[in-house]
């Protein structure tokens, strides 16, 4: 095995979101999500989410190449969204920092914290 070699990017974001409908919309978030993972050629092999008293809800979305996942504070205009794709048949590097960015003009955010690991 190669010192060198890393099985994947993970994204975490916390975004600040002025449509607080948004943060309480998962069925929304959900048919977006299924869109772009279509569009990005990735599969979905199970899903879990939970709305909350305050509306706010949490989503994990788990892939063959890793998981999506969500969580919103529509009191606080806020939420942590983490992406983590691997690569072992592909570098699916490009793809996370791709759906970081389709997430972010979804929720028209202003982020306040971005991180991008290497694994």
């Amino acid at each position: 095995m190669e010192d060198n070699y890393r099985p994947g990017k993970h994204l975490l974001l916390t975004l600040q979101v002025s449509d607080q409908n948004l943060l309480c919309d998962l069925e929304s978030f959900m048919l977006f999500t299924s869109v772009n993972l279509e569009k990005f050629d990735l599969k979905m092999v199970g899903q879990s989410s939970h709305i909350f008293e305050g509306n706010g809800f949490t989503a994990a979305v788990c892939l063959m190449e890793s998981h999506i996942c969500i969580h919103t504070w529509p009191e606080y205009n806020q939420l942590t969204l983490d992406i983590y794709l691997c690569n072992y048949l592909k570098d699916n590097s490009k793809k996370v920092i791709e759906l970081g960015n389709a997430y972010k003009a979804y929720f028209s955010s202003n982020v306040l914290n971005e991180t991008l690991v290497n694994r």
